[in-house]
Order: C-alpha cells, then structure tokens, then sequence
C-alpha cells in the first residue's frame, strides 16, 4: 500500500444527470486515490461514466455526492471564483477534440492560459515556447491550425495544457481522432513526459494498448470502481 497521502482523493463520488425527463446515474459511488508521479489509465464500456469521472476530477462538474480532495483539501467547498482560478493553476486539460482556436498560430494558441491567469505577453510567450520545443514543435511556431497535421495539433494541445505546469494533466481520449501511428506518437509523448518531468496523468482511453502502458489501470463497470483483483 502506496504510504505517500494521494495527490487527488475520490471519496464516495455520485453524479447523476436527466435524460428526456428521466434519471440516469453515471457514477454511483467511485472513490479513487491517485498519486504524484501516476500515470493512471480509465478504461471501462461506452457509457460507464469515465468522462464525467474526468470533468469531475478536472471541477469541470460539481457531484451530486461525495468529495474531491487535492492534497487533502475539499475542493468542491470552494465558491465558483476560487473553483476557476484553483483549475486555471492546477490542471491541464486534453480532450479527444483539440479546440483550439484557428484564427491564432500555434504559439498564441499555447499561450492563451498564460494569459488568462493574467501572465503578462512576454512570460507567456516565453513559457509557451519552451514548451512548443519540449513536444518538438519549435519549427511550427507561427503555422495556424489549419496548416498542422492532426498530431501537430494535438501536439499544441498538450504544449497548452503544459504551459502553467499544472500538477495534473486530464486527458479525454486524446488519440481517439488519430491514426493508429500518429497515436502512437501521442502516447510516447505522454509517457516522456511523465517520465522527464514528473507529471501526474489521469488519462481516459478506449485504447487498452495505451492503458497497459501506464502506471495502473483503473477500469469502471455501473459507474463504479472495480476492485484490483478484478480486472482479467
């Protein structure tokens, strides 16, 4: 048993959501410790709840039930101002849609964080740059979204969802649009990452290649967690 107190503890975790007037409970009880340094996989069937796991761990969704600690502290007590400005500074996101903004070239679109926490143009520039060069894009600075392949735009993604080092990075099925090799590139990225810099990674994936290639897997099945011994 890991001796270290988690970095993100799920106590108890229920969400439930109205669908054409009726209730359907997407998780029904999760708790979940993950620790600094974890690469985490979620995997389970369509369905199961493991996006509204992810958006409730990224405060992107409020549970009907339960608590989110970081650091042991109860996130969800905090009022929607504090809520905003903890996720700004603390997490990054990846989804499997990069949304990144076509009108702004790859460094601008690394930079908006920055520059939204309030970051003045330069620090920002100089963050989103480095990290740019970090995920081997240093020759596409100035290209727009359009003139990118799909990887290199998934590329910009993570190098944003970097640039305030936060202390987690949440991906949706990040290579869920990309071929098979491009994939691939995405996954090593993410494993450098973690590996040279330490980051903490909850990842949601459908690709079980990728799953085993992180630290733990968790699997949900009804919404829960199921147990270690388990998992086949």
């Amino acid at each position: 048993m890991n001796s270290q107190q988690p970095l993100i503890s799920v106590i108890d975790v229920r969400k439930s959501f109205i669908t054409n007037g009726n209730r359907v409970d997407v998780l029904r009880g999760v708790d979940l410790d993950i620790y600094e340094g974890e690469m985490v996989a979620i995997v389970g069937a369509s369905g199961v709840g493991k996006s509204t796991l992810l958006h409730v761990l990224g405060t992107l969704e409020r549970p009907d039930h339960g608590e989110v600690l970081y650091k042991g502290e109860s996130v969800f007590t905090y009022d929607e101002q504090r809520l905003a400005s903890f996720r700004n500074q603390m997490i990054g996101f990846v989804f499997q849609f990069h949304h990144l903004l076509p009108e702004f070239n790859t460094l601008e679109n690394t930079m908006m964080p920055a520059l939204i926490r309030g970051m003045n143009t330069k620090e920002a520039c100089e963050r989103a740059e480095a990290i740019l060069t970090r995920v081997g894009l240093k020759d596409r600075l100035v290209h727009y979204v359009g003139e990118l392949s799909g990887g290199e735009q998934q590329r910009v993604a993570v190098a944003r969802s970097l640039v305030l080092k936060p202390s987690i990075l949440l991906a949706d099925e990040p290579t869920g649009n990309l071929d098979a090799r491009t994939g691939e590139s995405i996954h090593d990225l993410l494993m450098s990452l973690n590996r040279d810099d330490a980051i903490t990674a909850v990842v949601v994936t459908h690709n079980m290649k990728l799953a085993e290639k992180l630290s733990r897997r968790v699997t949900l099945v009804e919404g829960k967690v199921l147990p270690v011994d388990q998992i086949e």
